[in-house]
């Protein structure tokens, strides 16, 4: 790859790693790129927002294929993930400290299965309020954040497969991995706790990892480090 390639327009499969922000793995990127073939500007934009506590596919358009951006953005997305039955924290993952706890005793296999059927389809969700979400100017988690409460309307998404994949079992809580495909603008912390609320419990996300994006999987994806590693090879 040349600086002219990435100027044409290129996409890049990144595996972002936890505690990076989207932002920051493009404008790190973006940084190495313009060092490495001295460019002095080019356009380098994601498909798609991951949460800092969140690991996985980040598709990344550089050049004339940041105009492809949208489209990217629409396509439907796999998750992988881990969601904790039993309590809940403000910001629906472990962004925050847990605030409530609830009884799980009445929690059976068989119920948290029967349950996914309420999540599949076209359903109504609320973003979380700690989100980036614009409201008044304003992203929603500046106002989480000042403790002050704002309306937010629920959204028409679509979840093709709400799969459960293993249940593990403890005193104080029960953790529930999943794999879900779903339509763009589906926030998997909603889900999370969601999920937890219709079984009569608590629920928040505990992991999570973007696996697909349209035809596009995390296991052709590379490490940032990997792609600084060979960016002029």
């Amino acid at each position: 790859m040349t600086g002219e390639d990435y100027l044409a327009g290129h996409v890049l499969l990144i595996d972002k790693p936890l505690e990076w922000t989207s932002f920051q793995a493009v404008n790190k990127l973006r940084w190495e790129i313009r060092q490495a073939f001295n460019i002095k500007k080019i356009k380098v934009g994601h498909a798609g927002t991951l949460d800092p506590l969140a690991t996985g596919l980040l598709v990344i358009c550089t050049g004339k294929m940041t105009k492809q951006i949208d489209t990217f953005q629409g396509q439907i997305k796999e998750y992988t993930g881990t969601i904790v039955l039993g309590s809940t924290t403000p910001s629906y993952d472990l962004e925050t400290e847990v605030d409530k706890t609830f009884e799980i005793a009445h929690i059976t296999e068989d119920l948290i299965h029967e349950t996914t059927k309420q999540f599949t389809g076209e359903i109504n969700q609320f973003p979380p309020i700690f989100s980036a979400l614009k409201k008044e100017g304003k992203r929603l988690y500046e106002f989480a954040r000042a403790g002050e409460t704002v309306d937010i309307p629920s959204r028409k998404i679509t979840i093709n497969t709400f799969e459960i994949t293993k249940i593990e079992t403890s005193i104080d809580n029960i953790n529930v991995d999943f794999r879900v495909v779903c339509s763009k603008g589906t926030y998997i912390r909603s889900l999370a706790h969601d999920f937890g609320k219709a079984l009569n419990s608590g629920g928040h996300l505990s992991a999570l990892r973007r696996t697909k994006i349209g035809d596009y999987s995390v296991e052709n994806a590379v490490s940032i480090d990997d792609f600084i590693k060979n960016l002029t090879q």
